[in-house]
């Protein structure tokens, strides 16, 4: 590896001693290879001149010919050398190109005696000299600590990474896109926050020098939207970074990209249905198709997803009746009662026992989109209680192969005397040992205490989703720089 970047170091050199500048401004560029391929019968016909520029993925010399295959953006495509074309500037190309290059090309579309679609080079212009060689000659780079380490010679190595990543930005911009036309308007909440609200997590924590004070990256934007409702602005969202100081696995990583969104005077079955049409309306923009194959089922978007509660989906699955469970005592015992393996570690409170039966049980064995309904009102300290059933809380989630993707708050807490009493709850978990329970927010409690209208919200998480339904196996697939250990802690 070192002798061959010791020569591409020195063929930079002898390009250089030339007078020739292997970095030059700009670009002379006119089609993308995308472009061309579209358009190649036409070009081909009429002969016109194209100019395309990428980089080397490939090279052989054969002779008087050589045969380069080029990437873009768009694509990749052949291109032609030929000595009779390029005179003496062939014989330097073929001693100076490197795998790697970036390399500019006008040219006329060429069919190849092998029927390749190709462009047959009027001339070679070097703008970019790679020093360095692409990993495993560019088409196998599997390392997966490599991969996410160096996310640019993963998209070079590996179309579906790019493809990934490609259809995430198009999904967002969709997303975005039926916000504004359903008449919603994009803010920005703080990321450094005083007290970090609006979800049950870990949170950061990092010190402002000037003010001299403790601040906490933001789990969440929830409650600083909510009182943008309360300010008048009654539909609002936001798409952010989120942070939350907790484990990394396949679906967890510490930062990650939110979507919030809030409506005031919204109504339960409108508020559930929009909330389909925009999934539907995303993934057709980003992917031509409202079909997605997940584990070899074929699932289809276009229809309106099922419904369960969270108590039937604990006792369809394991036969658990948690509506007969009054405290976490009982959910012990019932547990080792059915010899299930449910780790309790670090619960405090009733309804984090519940929680965690539900993770193991209940949302594990949901496969295909589904909305859980009913979750207890313990776990749920920001949203109504169900005007049906008190203990129930008025939420949904979308839960997808055991993930929960969506949460759905129909009726938003607004009552601030009711707020209050959750918080302080919440403050006796924390004072039990719970990293995860929700801080009192006295500047939230005052903006409820001025009037909150009727709010419907929602949370969805931007990469968990994704993943899904891209078929990825873990988060750091749709995250282009995923959170790693520092090298020097390896």
């Amino acid at each position: 590896m070192a002798n061959e970047e010791a020569a591409r170091r020195d063929r930079l050199t002898s390009i250089e001693s030339l007078g020739i500048d292997a970095y030059p401004a700009g670009s002379n560029r006119t089609h993308t290879i995308g472009d061309v391929l579209a358009a190649f019968d036409d070009l081909i016909t009429h002969q016109n001149t194209v100019t395309i520029s990428g980089r080397i993925i490939a090279m052989r010399h054969i002779g008087a010919l050589s045969f380069l295959r080029i990437l873009d953006g768009s694509g990749n495509m052949q291109a032609v050398m030929r000595k009779e074309d390029l005179g003496d500037q062939y014989t330097f190309l073929v001693d100076h190109l490197d795998v790697g290059d970036i390399i500019e090309i006008p040219g006329v579309a060429y069919l190849t005696k092998t029927g390749e679609k190709s462009v047959l080079a009027q001339s070679v212009t070097m703008v970019a000299k790679a020093l360095q060689p692409l990993p495993e000659k560019w088409n196998g780079l599997q390392d997966v600590e490599i991969r996410y380490r160096h996310r640019e010679l993963d998209l070079i190595s590996n179309p579906e990474v790019l493809a990934r990543l490609t259809m995430r930005s198009k999904f967002i911009a969709a997303m975005r896109r039926f916000l504004d036309d359903a008449g919603y308007l994009e803010v920005e909440t703080p990321m450094l926050q005083p007290i970090p609200g609006g979800a049950s997590a870990r949170p950061f924590m990092t010190h402002h020098n000037a003010l001299n004070a403790d601040l906490y990256l933001r789990i969440a934007p929830e409650l600083y939207l909510k009182r943008l409702v309360v300010g008048g602005m009654e539909k609002v969202y936001e798409i952010g970074r989120c942070f939350r100081n907790e484990g990394i696995d396949y679906s967890h990583n510490p930062e990650f990209t939110m979507l919030e969104f809030y409506a005031a005077y919204a109504k339960k079955e409108e508020y559930i249905t929009f909330n389909e049409e925009l999934l539907r309306h995303a993934l057709k923009a980003s992917t031509g198709s409202t079909m997605v194959t997940l584990e070899g089922m074929s699932i289809d978007f276009s229809a309106a997803f099922p419904r369960i509660t969270f108590r039937e989906s604990i006792l369809q699955s394991c036969g658990i009746d948690i509506d007969q469970l009054k405290t976490q005592e009982d959910v012990e015992r019932e547990t080792r009662l059915k010899n299930l393996s449910v780790d309790f570690k670090g619960c405090h409170g009733f309804g984090e026992f519940l929680d965690a039966l539900y993770k193991k049980t209940g949302r594990a064995a949901i496969t295909s989109p589904t909305w859980v309904f009913d979750y207890p009102v313990e776990l749920k300290p920001l949203t109504r209680e169900n005007p049906e059933d008190p203990t129930k809380s008025a939420c949904a989630q979308l839960v997808i192969l055991g993930a929960e993707i969506v949460n759905l708050y129909y009726y938003e807490l607004n009552n601030p005397i009711d707020q209050r009493s959750r918080f302080e709850a919440q403050e006796t978990l924390r004072e039990q040992g719970s990293e995860e329970a929700q801080f009192m927010d006295e500047d939230f409690l005052s903006a409820l205490e001025h009037g909150m209208p009727p709010t419907s919200g929602v949370g969805i998480g931007i990469d968990r989703l994704i993943a899904f339904l891209t078929g990825a196996p873990n988060l750091k697939e749709v995250i282009a720089f995923p959170t790693l250990k520092p090298k020097n802690e390896l």
